[in-house]
């Protein structure tokens, strides 16, 4: 009866912890992204005035390159958005929308959007909600964030608004309008991104048009 009842309790505890626990990585190269074929989580993140949307509705509208990236303080992150700049007339041109996705907070993506003239849709996933979803969500060390706001004037909770120190794992999906991953491609090492070129010859594999 003793064994029963100790079931009975571990079985609750391991349900009552947070499914989003299941889902962040101890490190980058940990992640488990979300794969070719899957259908994309309805999850809500933010624009850039602050309003909720569905990530699901957005991506109905037209077919979608989701990119992922760890925030406007990454200088990594913004070459590689600057690269796909180049590109993005072409995704245009064959139907596509751009939407990059980050944990900086609203007022963080104007910031971004001003200084480096960005055209694409910029969205906030500060909780990391979809970020978890998607499989991509991992825990910086503290030893790590410490340094980043210390030695390089890096605010990563300053840029969230929140303490999780949750990153993305960098990431750039391809998605059509009934909300099924087409492609994808995650790097855990945040130097190493697709070329616009790459990403180019993938999304005329799958357009649409």
């Amino acid at each position: 009866m003793k064994k029963l009842i100790l079931g009975i309790f571990v079985s609750l505890m391991l349900l009552s912890i947070p499914t989003h626990a299941q889902r962040v990585a101890p490190s980058a190269d940990k992640v488990h992204p979300l794969l070719i074929s899957s259908t994309i989580p309805d999850v809500s993140v933010k624009t850039i005035d602050g309003e909720n949307v569905k990530l699901r509705e957005l991506t109905s509208k037209k077919p979608t390159i989701l990119i992922f990236y760890r925030g406007g303080w990454c200088p990594y992150c913004n070459q590689h958005l600057a690269e796909l700049q180049q590109v993005e007339d072409k995704l245009y041109d064959m139907g596509y929308q751009v939407l990059a996705l980050s944990p900086d907070r609203p007022t963080k993506l104007k910031e971004s959007m001003n200084k480096h003239e960005l055209d694409y849709t910029l969205l906030s996933d500060s909780p990391m909600n979809a970020t978890k979803a998607f499989g991509l969500a991992f825990e910086m060390e503290e030893s790590l964030v410490k340094t980043y706001k210390e030695d390089y004037n890096i605010d990563i909770e300053g840029d969230s608004g929140y303490g999780h120190h949750l990153l993305p794992a960098p990431a750039v999906y391809i998605i059509d309008t009934d909300g099924t991953v087409q492609f994808n491609y995650v790097n855990p090492n945040y130097r190493e991104r697709i070329r616009g070129n790459i990403l180019l010859a993938a999304a005329e594999a799958y357009s649409p048009n």
